[in-house]
């Protein structure tokens, strides 16, 4: 192994050893996860040798629907996160160049999607999610043309816009997908393949955006990975237009084409938001758990580069290949998503029921322990000398990322009512703008060894809580049908 890496190193930049080997030995981890997860068939997507030959017909039917569904959203989605991508690996770069006030760029879009979030989920169950994806599209094509202005009033406005913007991307998207899979009546059991695929997308979305920015970059200058963005998203308008729409809909069959008509009132459907997520125990667990979860990771984001900097890693820190690398460990953990779904549902528990708890428990209690390792040797005068061991442990956290997407999605769509998708998952966003903001604030007041325990911390209450939702499966099942 030791022969090929030395082979391959010698058609690759001249990186650092230790950045070379990082990169090739999660390549080499990334062909082996493709080649199991290829092998590996979920049993829920199997079709069984005893059903007779109407059912397998039927069967195959069905699974060939979801596929064809799946891959109309999952393109989409890979095309806006592409897109995404592109944007936040060269938008500090563009406002450097620009000599404008950066933090207070990044600040305006933060406040401005604390204030919209409670209200936008509610306008995009009411006013329909595939308008809102629409909407979205929209002001991502006007974002990414003001940024092309050096005029810094005008580049607020842009982050403004993308406050908003952020908000219907992680509420619009989710929220059409799930109610469009339970109105085609497909499984319940077939919404975690989709939030797989997405994860494993959005890793490979990445390393993709940081080689096309680049490229972009050196032929367009700092604007060119926002002329590509528009692009993109140009293109993702246009395939969105096809999709059929739906929206919130109300918790009684006889409210149904009131609701799709319009009529329920905007301000009814936010109040009706706020008080069941209030009122439902598990779907307010769901909020903390999501808050906490990828509050730590937002934190760890902010964390990596400067760590290992301090560091002095020999031959310097090249951070596209370290990103690259982490990317890949994202992406694999998409692909063993399922597997270990699998694991826990017929080897663990022997029952699908409480799977996904337990298996996003599992998830969050590794990354706590993976984040534990920089928490303890950073403490310490000489980390240098466990550098490999806190690279392993970035890794790990980035697998566990790419692992604990999927299963937050399952879960979200098991406990949130799809009446009030757009508004609940919106209202999610408070608390973890919060987290977001108070471990922004750490990173620069705190030492790395502390700053690396609350992220800790915060992984191992998520798992913690998630666990106290092991038995709550059969009673949210019934509030969500009443």
């Amino acid at each position: 192994m030791s022969a090929i890496f030395t082979a391959i190193k010698d058609f690759l930049p001249d990186w650092p050893e230790w950045a070379l080997d990082v990169l090739l030995i999660m390549t080499a981890l990334l062909i082996a996860t493709i080649i199991v997860a290829t092998i590996f068939t979920p049993e829920d997507e199997e079709v069984s040798s005893d059903d007779n030959k109407d059912n397998k017909e039927g069967a195959h039917h069905l699974h060939d629907d979801f596929l064809a569904f799946r891959n109309k959203y999952i393109l989409v989605y890979l095309v806006i996160m592409l897109a995404d991508w592109m944007q936040g690996t060269h938008m500090y770069t563009l406002y450097l160049s620009y000599n404008v006030n950066i933090s207070a760029l990044f600040l305006t879009g933060f406040l401005s999607g604390a204030f919209f979030a409670p209200f936008l989920g509610s306008a995009v169950d009411k006013f329909g999610r595939k308008n809102s994806c629409i909407v979205y599209c929209v002001l991502e094509i006007i974002i990414n043309t003001l940024e092309h202005s050096t005029n810094f009033g005008i580049l607020l406005l842009g982050r403004v816009l993308g406050g908003i913007s952020t908000n219907l991307l992680f509420s619009a998207f989710e929220s059409w997908m799930t109610t469009e899979h339970r109105k085609r009546g497909f499984p319940e059991e077939w919404l975690s393949r989709t939030y797989s695929a997405a994860s494993i997308g959005n890793g490979t979305m990445a390393i993709l955006a940081g080689v096309v920015s680049q490229v972009l970059e050196d032929q367009f200058g700092h604007i060119g990975p926002f002329q590509g963005a528009i692009a993109l998203t140009v293109l993702a308008l246009v395939l969105v237009l096809p999709w059929e729409e739906n929206y919130g809909e109300t918790k009684h069959d006889d409210d149904d084409d009131k609701n799709k008509d319009g009529d329920h009132a905007l301000s009814d459907q936010f109040f009706e938001g706020w008080k069941v997520t209030l009122s439902n125990s598990s779907i307010w667990k769901i909020g903390l758990i999501q808050a906490s979860s990828e509050g730590a990771m937002y934190t760890f984001v902010f964390m990596w580069v400067p760590t290992l900097l301090s560091m002095n890693p020999p031959g310097g820190l090249p951070t596209g290949c370290v990103f690259s690398a982490m990317m890949m460990a994202i992406t694999i953990g998409g692909m063993v998503f399922p597997i270990l779904q699998s694991i826990f549902s017929t080897v663990v528990l022997g029952s699908k029921e409480s799977a996904s708890e337990a298996c996003a428990s599992f998830i969050y209690f590794a990354a706590a322990a993976s984040m534990a390792v920089p928490a303890y040797f950073l403490s310490g005068s000489a980390s240098g000398e466990h550098f490999y061991l806190i690279i392993a442990s970035f890794m790990m956290v980035e697998c566990c990322v790419g692992l604990f997407m999927p299963v937050a999605g399952t879960l979200r769509s098991k406990y949130v009512p799809d009446a009030l998708q757009g508004a609940i998952l919106n209202i999610f966003r408070l608390p973890l703008n919060a987290v977001v903001v108070s471990g922004t604030y750490a990173t620069d007041v705190l030492e790395p060894s502390v700053v690396f325990k609350a992220v800790s911390l915060c992984f191992f209450g998520a798992g913690a809580l998630q666990l106290t939702m092991m038995g709550s499966t059969a009673s949210s099942k019934k509030k969500k049908a009443d």
